[in-house]
């Protein structure tokens, strides 16, 4: 494995950190905080294709920032659709006048980004998408229903996986659109309150809206191809970051255990040593992964690894704290809304980690078919 920081990259780093030290506190919502990382040349550090992005950025630079920005305590990315899974796939795929048009202001922090692929019958299983685009004219229009979609509630934009043969089947017939979501009467948000009380994705109802043809990505037919390509950029520079995350949170848990005594159990003890090895095992593969020296099944084997690891550490969250974890931190409302302490956040959301972004059960499909040469599952049998 050949990955290290050199001496520019210490001082990309050491620039990085100032400018988060000084300006974390700038913003009053996401949204201007989108802004004010675009007008500071923060967002597309790895756009290397037609001058499109900010600034010029190195691999391990990329990775510097994606750190810093973990251990800032920075606000939630709102961009992070546009910037990391949509601008790639463009750069890509896309036309010079679709690059133009959508990369400027996703480098600005202008203009937020969501995606329509999962569908109430089409989750882990995405070929099996429904909705639909009919050409008409210039435009397409779009019939269907799309769920479990981050940050629909505040997007511009969202690019959406339809079906555009009629009759087609499984990866066949789709299509990668850019669709407008400001289109009242013809596009509906509904959010989907999670049982962390929050609401962070939704359901999308498309009623007739309108793509226009230009705005087709990749060509007709060939979204299952576009739709692939952008799922690979998913799993990249972030992972180290949210392995920063991680870190963060584990120290929290390692303080609950010191404070109610926990860490005097030599089995809880085990458990708090074996999660800190695991999560330096994970960074290392990260590492490995963006060096090259990764395979086909790494993004799969990234994922069991760190969803596992979330969901164990949120057990062990609670399992420290005793019986007192079990109690809310407020009192209910006639709106049934209640707030979660940290630990309780962390058991309650880390649930989905083994659902969200391909299910264990996909991922480990993957391995078997694509890496081990295994059989192929077959379809339809209970």
């Amino acid at each position: 494995m050949e990955f290290g920081f050199s001496a520019e990259d210490d001082v990309f780093r050491d620039e990085a950190r100032a400018w988060l030290a000084t300006h974390t506190s700038d913003s009053d919502d996401r949204r201007s905080w989108e802004r004010a990382l675009g007008k500071a040349g923060w967002i597309g550090l790895g756009w290397s294709e037609g001058g499109y992005g900010n600034r010029t950025a190195t691999l391990t630079q990329q990775v510097v920032w994606a750190e810093e920005y973990a251990r800032s305590g920075a606000p939630v990315r709102s961009g992070h659709i546009g910037e990391k899974l949509l601008a790639p796939t463009l750069i890509a795929h896309g036309s010079d006048e679709q690059k133009s048009r959508f990369l400027p202001p996703v480098a600005a922090g202008e203009e937020l980004w969501c995606q329509g692929y999962s569908e109430p019958g089409a989750g882990s299983d995405l070929a099996g998408v429904r909705t639909s685009a009919v050409r008409e004219g210039a435009e397409f229009r779009i019939s269907g229903q799309k769920i479990w979609t981050s940050l629909a509630h505040e997007a511009d934009w969202c690019f959406v996986l339809a079906r555009t043969e009629v009759g087609s089947r499984r990866h066949h017939g789709l299509s990668f659109l850019l669709v407008p979501m400001d289109q009242p009467g013809r596009i509906e948000v509904r959010p989907i309150r999670q049982m962390t009380g929050t609401s962070d994705f939704n359901e999308v109802f498309f009623d007739g809206a309108r793509a226009r043809v230009e705005h087709l990505v990749g060509g007709e037919g060939r979204g299952w191809q576009v739709a692939m390509s952008l799922l690979g950029f998913e799993r990249g520079v972030s992972t180290l970051a949210q392995q920063i995350g991680f870190a963060q949170e584990l120290t929290e848990v390692v303080r609950g255990a010191l404070r109610s005594g926990a860490a005097g159990d030599p089995v809880v003890r085990e458990r708090i040593v074996r999660l800190w090895a695991e999560l330096r095992v994970m960074r290392w593969n990260a590492l490995r992964t963006l060096g090259g020296s990764g395979d086909a099944g790494a993004p799969s084997v990234a994922k069991l690894l760190w969803a596992n690891w979330h969901q164990r550490l949120g057990e062990l969250a609670v399992l420290v704290r005793g019986a007192g974890a079990a109690v809310s931190g407020s009192h209910w409302s006639a709106s049934a809304s209640y707030e979660l302490d940290p630990d309780q956040h962390l058991f309650l959301f880390s649930r989905a980690d083994t659902i969200y972004g391909g299910s264990d059960q996909v991922q480990r499909n993957i391995i078997a078919e694509r890496v081990l040469g295994l059989p192929r599952e077959p379809k339809g049998v209970v």
